[in-house]
């Protein structure tokens, strides 16, 4: 694959003549079109006051949270090795993992629509860095923008569903970043004793309760070569999703597991 072929290396030069028309720009990947859309006045006064509402809830809930890590040896590690990790986690603990991995620095793609315009004043506000994307320049430029921040020693993280679904179907992103960079990915998913879902929204979002059991579990990293060939990328996207599926399943279910089942969970994946 040569730089002009990677999506992530395409950086939307303007110097080589006029460019095309919005309308004809193609998109290079459905998933991270983000060209900024045209919201009414009416969208456009919601954001700031939905971000401030967000952000306050987060701020009162998330300091009563007591979170328990599951799996975290293989995760911590990897961070401890100096090596840059790639979060994966499904839209539905947005609320959750923003307190645990607020402060850090941590670079999270985000789309320049409506929800995503509120959210990353949010998660700004709690200490994270985020990479728009843009098809309109012919690259994924979020993915761009996002290797470049490993590089410099920031991990990055996707809500690997979002920003809007299908719920539970995992996009190629981390995969695309962790070839490109070198970084691996750190899967998880995080389970509540006592919370709430929303059932009507797409991503069934999760909102803890006040002073509830959190647990946080672990996938083992998942390595992408730099070399992958298609195939390789193909499968590794497949076990990306294995493995979001399998901590979602074992974390949502934590809290109704006997203590000698959980006990054999932590020694399978590590504590």
């Amino acid at each position: 694959m040569t730089p002009a072929d990677d999506p992530i290396n395409q950086s939307g030069n303007d110097k080589a003549g006029p460019r095309q028309p919005e309308a004809e720009s193609p998109k290079v990947n459905v998933h991270y079109d983000t060209r900024l859309p045209k919201l009414p006045w009416s969208r456009r006064i919601q954001i700031p006051i939905i971000a401030a509402a967000v952000y306050s809830i987060i701020r009162i809930l998330g300091p009563t949270l007591r979170f328990e890590l599951v799996g975290s040896d293989a995760s911590q590690e990897q961070m401890d090795s100096g090596r840059r990790s790639i979060w994966a986690f499904w839209h539905r603990i947005i609320i959750p993992i923003a307190w645990y991995g607020r402060n850090r620095g941590i670079v999270i793609m985000n789309t320049t629509a409506f929800d995503g315009q509120w959210t990353r004043k949010v998660i700004e506000w709690l200490g994270f860095n985020t990479a728009q994307g843009s098809s309109s320049r012919g690259g994924l430029r979020g993915l761009a923008v996002m290797a470049q921040r490993i590089q410099e020693g920031l991990d990055c993280g996707f809500t690997i569903d979002g920003p809007r679904g299908p719920r539970y179907i995992a996009k190629p992103g981390p995969v695309m970043l962790a070839r490109k960079t070198g970084a691996k990915i750190l899967v998880f998913h995080i389970g509540v004793e006592r919370g709430r879902t929303f059932e009507k929204t797409w991503d069934h979002f999760l909102m803890p309760r006040l002073f509830t059991k959190a647990v946080l579990v672990f996938a083992p990293p998942i390595e992408v070569p730099q070399d992958a060939s298609a195939d390789v990328m193909e499968a590794k996207h497949a076990e990306m999703q294995r493995e979001l599926e399998r901590v979602r399943d074992i974390a949502e279910g934590w809290y109704s597991l006997s203590r000698v089942e959980r006990d054999r969970i932590r020694t399978e994946l590590g504590k």
